[in-house]
Order: C-alpha cells, then structure tokens, then sequence
C-alpha cells in the first residue's frame, strides 16, 4: 500500500469516527420536532423547513455530541458502552477536526436560519445552541451539575421544536404551552434514566449528574415519575393530542423492572437502554400518525 493510499484510509477512518461522534441513530429525534412544529404551524413545505431540518438532522447532532465526546475523552476510556452505537470513542487526533467539523457545519445553517428569523427566533435558537455548547464544554460542564445537566439535556431535544414554531410566527395557544412541557418532561425523564447506567464509570472519573447524586433507585423513580406526568399532561390537550398520552406507557413499561435498582446494579439498565432507542423510533411513527390526524382534522 502506497503512503496516498494509507493517508486517505486513516482520513477515511478519521472522518467515519467524526459521523459516528453525531450519533446517527439519534439524529430524527431532534429533526422530527423542529419539522413538526414548522409544517403543522406553516402547513407548507419551503426553504426554512427543509434547511432548518437538515441543520436538525446533522450538524446540530454533530455539535452537541462531537463536543461531548472531544471533551469526555478521558471519561469514556473507562465507559465500556463507548465506541459503538451508544457513543463514539474518538482518537485524540481527530479532536480537533471534530470541533472544526461541528463548526463550519453549523455556522451556514446559523445565518440562514439568523437571516429568515426574528428576535423571538433568534432568542430560541441562541437557547437551542448555548445548550448544546454548555453542556459538555469546559468550564460550563452543564453535564455535571446535577438536575441542570437533565435540564439542559431536555433542552437539546426540545428547542428545536420551539424555534421550529418562532420560525413559523405560530399562535402559541396553551395546548401547545402543555404539549411543550409534557416534552420537556419526557425529555429531562430520559436524560436521568440513561444516567443511572453510567454511575459506576462516572463516580470513576469524578463526573458527577443526577444519578450519582441521588442514586439508581431514587433516579429511575424519578424517571418514571416525569414520564407518568408527561403522559397524564398529554390528556388536557386538544384532539388528537391525548392520544399522544399512550406513548409515555412502553417507556414505563421498559423502566419499571428497574425501580428497585441499586447503585451496584446500575450498569444492569443498559439492557432498558437500548430498547429505549428502539423505542424511540415507534413512538416517533405513532406521533407521526397523531400528526397526520392533526393535520387533516
């Protein structure tokens, strides 16, 4: 093999570490909501929809999880669920280029998205970008200030949908207000429930989050606890939203064998974990199909 040759497989390498540091298999979950908020508020497909879903979709994810994973490196040695689906394990030498990466990806998407907006847009969007940055960069390290670490994590997943509804000069009526916090809700519930399977590793590297200050028991409690209110939110909202009620009840399915976990069990809900990904793309098809009887009720 030629020195070209070898220089292009490790630039090849290199750049496949820098997708996976994204987290393909999450990026919908960010997407769908600004998508959804924008078309049902707009009832229009146009630029604004397609490039803000695209800057959702990718360099959004490439931000939020490229920085985690520059910035967790040490951490993540330690981690056995990184390198994988679950998260990148990057080499140092692509740390750099993962934070060049993130930033000429979503610099472009920003001044759009900064062009067609407003200052109630710009303000969201500001929000939705600052969570993503303070969650894993130094000195912020939002990740490890427990109760604001499940927070700012809620918000990653739930700003987009609310620039996607300032984008679109949306009337905010209070089933959207209610919408928005059962959202927030079942994000800050899946935040603190995919912590209690990190304890071990994190108390290791002297990381602390809402589960190693509480506990597994108390944690996965909590989760089911902000899941169930999600849920029960959902049915005070206007048709089709309480059907959205049932999607709270495969996550409480999937968590609650876990109630009674112990810090030393922890690393035992990674099995709930990984269905919860899975689960994630069912319950996006059913609020898909809540969205369409929205759409033409």
């Amino acid at each position: 093999m030629t020195a070209s040759a070898s220089g292009r497989g490790t630039l090849g390498r290199d750049a496949a570490q820098i997708v996976l540091s994204s987290r393909p298999v999450s990026w919908i979950n960010t997407a769908f909501p600004f998508a959804a908020a924008y078309l049902l508020s707009t009832r229009e497909i146009d630029a604004t929809l397609v490039i803000g879903a695209l800057y959702f979709l990718i360099p959004y994810n490439l931000a939020m999880y490229g920085i985690n994973d520059v910035f967790d490196y040490a951490s993540d040695l330690a981690n056995p669920r990184k390198g994988g689906i679950e998260g990148a394990l990057l080499a140092p030498r692509v740390h750099r280029a993962t934070l060049w990466a993130a930033a000429a990806t979503n610099v472009p998407f920003l001044v759009y998205l900064v062009i067609v907006g407003d200052p109630a847009s710009w303000l969201w969007l500001a929000v939705s970008v600052f969570a993503v940055i303070a969650y894993s960069a130094p000195v912020l390290r939002f990740k490890e200030r427990p109760f604001l670490d499940s927070v700012t994590s809620s918000t990653h997943f739930v700003s987009p949908a609310v620039v996607g509804l300032a984008l679109a000069n949306a009337d905010v009526s209070p089933g959207v207000v209610v919408t928005l916090v059962a959202f927030f809700l079942w994000g800050m519930a899946a935040h603190a429930f995919g912590a209690v399977q990190d304890i071990g590793p994190d108390r290791e590297a002297g990381i602390s989050s809402i589960a190693t200050v509480i506990g597994a028991r108390a944690t996965v409690r909590l989760a089911l606890a902000l899941w169930t209110v999600a849920g029960a939110a959902m049915l005070i909202t206007p048709w089709p939203g309480p059907l959205a009620a049932i999607l709270a009840v495969p996550y409480l399915v999937n968590a609650a064998p876990f109630a009674n976990v112990s810090d030393g069990t922890a690393a035992t809900t990674n099995r709930a974990w990984r269905r919860f990904m899975a689960l994630n793309y069912v319950a996006g098809f059913l609020a898909t199909m809540i969205l369409i009887v929205a759409w033409v009720s």
